[in-house]
């Protein structure tokens, strides 16, 4: 997963629709294949890293942690790491994590209608 350059006018521009329309701020916090995945699963309760990675095979462990690392430092989701040998870390959403339950089954019933609507 590459970075956007910091000096980059794509950078500056979704920088600006960001800051300018708060629906762009977060779908750039959530958006993306696999953070609204993740942020499903979660709703349901804490998970181990090889939990998730169970639910969700196509993903890489690469890209779990880098999803999770980011959703994390977005204050979504919670790590837990107990002093166990071996170590055990549980993810969980935060309260402004859970806060998106709503928003999700309003994306999940829209996409059905859709998929309705295109025949699929």
């Amino acid at each position: 997963m590459s970075k956007i350059k910091e000096t980059s006018t794509n950078y500056a521009n979704k920088q600006a629709l960001a800051d300018e329309c708060l629906e762009v701020y977060t779908a750039n916090i959530i958006g993306g294949q696999w953070a609204l995945v993740i942020c499903s699963w979660l709703m349901n309760g804490k998970l181990r890293f090889g939990e998730l990675k169970k639910h969700l095979p196509n993903i890489t462990e690469r890209m779990l942690t880098l999803q999770l690392r980011k959703l994390e430092a977005a204050k979504i989701v919670k790590r837990t790491v107990y002093a166990e040998v071996p170590p055990r870390v549980e993810y969980e959403l935060t309260e402004i994590g859970l806060e998106l339950r709503p928003i999700i089954n309003a994306l999940e019933s829209w996409g059905v209608k859709h998929k309705n609507l295109l025949g699929e």
